[in-house]
């Protein structure tokens, strides 16, 4: 089905580890100029018609904003003064692709410091001195982009059924992973910590309120295979015997999540009734268990050019 791709993890998992490190470069760039935002909002991407962006990001009067073009292969650089400027992505170590971005930051005249060692992966090597992750297989790298666009779209139509406090959908560099979160407005117990690769003090800045959240996956997470995911922090007694939608669905106890295969929405009838079964039925789970005050929080899915009726 070409709308939604057929993405297996294993033959381009290299070009994914290359992607999500070169990701993660310009992503540390948008974090060591953008206000802190609650949850690491300010870090983010967004999909695009065309690849992943990081949005304006302040640079002194002007704002930046740099483009990952997943059609043309193309790092794009764009100042609000009128300064453009652009690199090949191609098959290059992770440190010639930080050279090249530190070199496009001088020329676009936003050159700052910011943080040189990857998070949230194994072994992580600094930027500048990754020779080790060069691959870039640029048709398996469009195919996620074509995936990444169905599933923004799904979870941006789920966003619309909830009036409370709900994320942007997002993709989070550090993870590689496109969430949405819905809160339920009341703070939760303080997180332990100790997620590998990621600071305590930001582990516990993004879980400071009670969630049920969900995502996707390109592999390379807990299942090495691409895939959705639902959890909820805390997560409530009883949520992992919960049975989630559709039949594939099944809970990872060693992820304390939900998960979907990406391979049974792909395949079913109706790959966005499929996915949005699954993201609702392990919220219902969610907010049943954890006493959420739904009546206050929920409302009937948005349609296109209809207000919401009160």
């Amino acid at each position: 089905m070409k709308s939604w791709p057929d993405i297996p993890y294993e033959p381009w998992k290299e070009s994914c580890t290359t992607l999500h490190l070169w990701t993660q470069i310009v992503g540390k760039y948008r974090l060591a100029r953008a206000p802190w935002i609650n949850h690491s909002w300010h870090a983010t991407f967004y999909v695009t018609a065309r690849g992943l962006t990081t949005s304006l990001i302040p640079a002194g009067d002007e704002s930046v904003q740099f483009d990952f073009d997943l059609i043309d292969h193309t790092l794009i650089g764009g100042v609000s003064d009128g300064a453009m400027g652009s690199f090949l992505l191609e098959p290059i170590t992770v440190a010639a692709f930080h050279q090249r971005f530190l070199a496009l930051t001088d020329e676009l005249g936003v050159r700052i410091d910011f943080n040189g060692t990857p998070n949230e992966v194994a072994d992580p090597i600094p930027f500048s001195k990754d020779t080790t992750h060069a691959s870039y297989d640029a048709e398996a790298v469009n195919r996620f982009w074509q995936a990444l666009v169905q599933v923004d779209r799904v979870l941006k139509l789920f966003r619309t059924g909830f009036l409370g406090k709900v994320s942007p959908v997002h993709l989070f560099w550090g993870s590689f992973d496109l969430a949405v979160t819905r809160f339920s407005g009341r703070t939760a117990p303080m997180h332990p910590g100790g997620i590998p690769g990621l600071p305590d003090a930001v582990t516990r800045e993004a879980y400071s309120h009670e969630v049920s959240s969900a995502g996707f996956w390109p592999g390379g997470g807990p299942v090495d295979y691409p895939a959705f995911y639902s959890y909820a922090y805390p997560a409530p007694e009883g949520f992992s015997s919960q049975r989630g939608e559709p039949s594939e669905a099944f809970f990872d106890q060693s992820a304390g999540e939900f998960i979907l295969p990406y391979s049974a929405v792909r395949s079913a009838a109706d790959p966005e009734q499929c996915l949005l079964s699954f993201l609702q039925s392990t919220y219902d789970a969610a907010a049943r268990l954890g006493n959420w005050d739904r009546a206050a929080l929920e409302c009937p899915r948005g349609h296109a050019g209809s207000p919401r009726v009160l």
